[in-house]
């Protein structure tokens, strides 16, 4: 269980936890890179995703952090920046997987007079979890057409929470979990199964336990490696959008300079 986002507001704290799942289901299309099937391009995603976990889990990053309090009609009330050295730390303990973000301060933004409340958002970089193996039967997937991404052919995969299943995401208020309803889209390369983007959020509103709506996306980018034949794609922006009824947030997180790292030696990313 990783902690996904936290909102500050000086009433009433909440916190989002991620418990990201994923599943199978049959389907094919016609798109412009040929016949596709549902379950085999879930097999190779899957795979993808099993791997990218040890490789995202071996390095570390630059996080930069841009909080936004939104008012009327969009306009910017406050905005913050802040940034961090960022690592995902992995464990597996009694068969149950488990991801945790560390956030060391570079550069801390400093609070406003006004202490305005702002949104404090965790674990949206990993939302590529939706296709890992270990979250199985929690969601049922759909094609849902081709595009390009970063210039590549790219097949878009729906992706929706089944009801009654383990939630990926649930909204922790006063010691006790409320579960969401997470839906949305995953462009993925249908040849090698990477993820190169995904939007999810919440279809339905939990306005009555101080919840109007929450989209986030996360897109991807190749950071190579010298001894990596082929390079990763790790998170490169991520942003969450959360609305109560009365208040209104948007967060940007960029993620640079990735290393990899081990207790004696570190690497830094081949220049391109």
């Amino acid at each position: 269980m990783m902690h996904m986002t936290k909102l500050g507001n000086p009433l009433l704290r909440r916190t989002l936890v991620l418990l990201v799942a994923a599943g199978t289901c049959l389907g094919q299309t016609l798109s412009s890179t040929g016949t596709v099937n549902l379950n085999d391009l879930l097999a190779r995603t899957s795979t993808q995703v099993t791997g990218f976990l040890d490789q995202f889990s071996d390095v570390k990053c630059t996080e930069e952090v841009q909080q936004v309090k939104l008012g009327k009609e969009g306009k910017v009330e406050l905005k913050q920046e802040s940034t961090y050295d960022y690592l995902v730390i992995l464990t597996n303990s009694g068969g149950e997987l488990s991801l945790d973000e560390s956030r060391l301060a570079v550069r801390e933004a400093k609070h406003d007079k006004k202490n305005t409340p702002l949104l404090v958002s965790n674990g949206f970089a990993t939302l590529f979890l939706v296709f890992h193996p270990y979250y199985a039967a929690s969601f049922q997937f759909t094609l849902a057409g081709d595009a390009v991404s970063e210039g590549h052919p790219v097949i878009k995969v729906g992706f929706q929470h089944i009801p009654g299943t383990r939630s990926p995401a649930a909204l922790a208020l006063r010691g006790r979990e409320y579960p969401l309803e997470l839906s949305g889209v995953a462009w993925i390369n249908p040849q090698t199964g990477v993820i190169t983007r995904i939007e999810a959020g919440i279809e339905s509103s939990l306005e009555d336990v101080g919840l109007k709506s929450l989209h986030s996306e996360v897109e991807f980018a190749p950071a190579p490696f010298r001894d990596m034949k082929q390079p990763y794609w790790f998170p490169a922006v991520a942003t969450v959008e959360v609305e109560t009824p009365r208040q209104h947030w948007r967060n940007t997180h960029r993620f640079t300079d990735y290393k990899r790292f081990s207790v004696s030696t570190e690497e830094q990313v081949a220049s391109k």
